[in-house]
C-alpha cells in the first residue's frame, strides 16, 4: 500500500502528466485549424466550379 502511495506521489509531482495534457490541447488547435482551412478552401472551390459551370451553360 505504502510503494502505491509513492508511486502516486511521484507521478502527480512529475512533469509528464501536464506535458501530455499541453500536447493535447496543441493537436486540437491544430486540428480546428485544418479544418477550418479546408472548409474554407472546399467552399471557394465549389463556387469557382459553380461559376465556370454556369458560364460553360450559358455559352453553349
Amino acid at each position: 500500500m505504502n510503494a502505491m502511495i509513492l508511486r502516486v506521489r511521484k507521478f502527480l509531482q512529475s512533469e509528464d502528466g501536464p506535458t501530455a495534457v499541453e500536447y493535447a490541447v496543441m493537436l486540437a488547435l491544430i486540428v480546428v485549424v485544418c479544418l477550418t482551412t479546408i472548409q474554407s478552401l472546399g467552399t471557394n472551390a465549389n463556387a469557382t466550379f459553380s461559376s465556370v459551370s454556369t458560364a460553360l451553360t450559358s455559352a453553349s
